[in-house]
């Protein structure tokens, strides 16, 4: 299928399936923690996920190619950054199993059903507040800071569209830990599996992948680290299983 690129933009590889995805470098392309999430999710057969806060639509299409879901939905505020989602979606004639919707995390539980969800995935802003944005409204400021949404905002509109045992995965910064634990009990999401990604082997970690599950009883796996770098430019053989290398 012939999809029109726009100015600037590019088309990039992903290295499963043959799938591709539509990207702007200067306004935001997708991280290693997008990736790392959509290894880390634990997706069953015939799931139906959303994915919150999707950006160009990296996680839902790694999803399609990672598992067995039946559906996946991305939302995505930023009518550009929707608007490369669902053109990598035709560009893949991925259209019957990956559905873009362009509309606020914050209205989530409006723009959906309640517990109409198995899972949902979220790879939010990390930081908070202003600090060191020169442009407020600028596509990357907007993915990675909390501007338009807060961590509470999307835990408590997952809480709200999770079936009950459904599972929220998350990938954020460790220094928001005891906040995101909290959150996450606050609105009835256990955290039920944790693991931390370091850039070496002798570096505090600077990611952390969650697993919270609706309505589940109090007890958390933490798992083996993930540590991305062998040496410098050089990844562990772990990070290349994740990208299918």
């Amino acid at each position: 299928m012939t999809i029109n690129l726009k100015e600037q933009e590019r088309i990039d590889d992903l290295q499963r399936n043959g799938y591709r995805i539509i990207q702007h470098p200067d306004k935001f392309c997708f991280g290693m923690d997008a990736v790392l999430l959509s290894g880390f999710c634990r997706i069953k057969e015939g799931d139906k996920v959303l994915d919150l806060g999707t950006g160009t639509g990296i996680i839902p299409i790694l999803l399609e190619a990672k598992t067995k879901a039946n559906h996946i939905t991305g939302l995505e505020i930023q009518e550009e950054s929707a608007d490369m989602a669902t053109r990598s979606v035709l560009l893949n004639q991925l259209e019957d199993k990956i559905t873009i919707k362009t509309g606020d995390i914050k209205e989530a539980g409006v723009i959906f059903q309640a517990a109409s969800f198995d899972a949902i995935t979220c790879n939010p802003p990390y930081m908070i507040g202003n600090h060191g944005i020169k442009n407020p409204d600028a596509p990357k400021a907007i993915a990675r800071h909390e501007i338009l949404c807060t961590l509470e905002d999307v835990i408590s509109q997952a809480a709200y569209l999770l079936k009950p045992g459904g599972n929220f995965f998350l990938v954020h910064r460790p220094f928001r830990l005891v906040e995101i634990f909290s959150t996450l009990t606050k609105y009835k999401l256990e955290p039920k599996r944790m693991q931390m990604v370091h850039p070496y082997l002798n570096q505090e970690p600077n990611m952390v992948l969650i697993e919270a599950k609706r309505g589940a009883k109090s007890r958390i796996t933490i798992e083996k680290p993930i540590i991305v770098y062998e040496k410098p430019g050089v990844y562990t053989p772990e990070i290349y299983d994740v990208y299918g290398y």
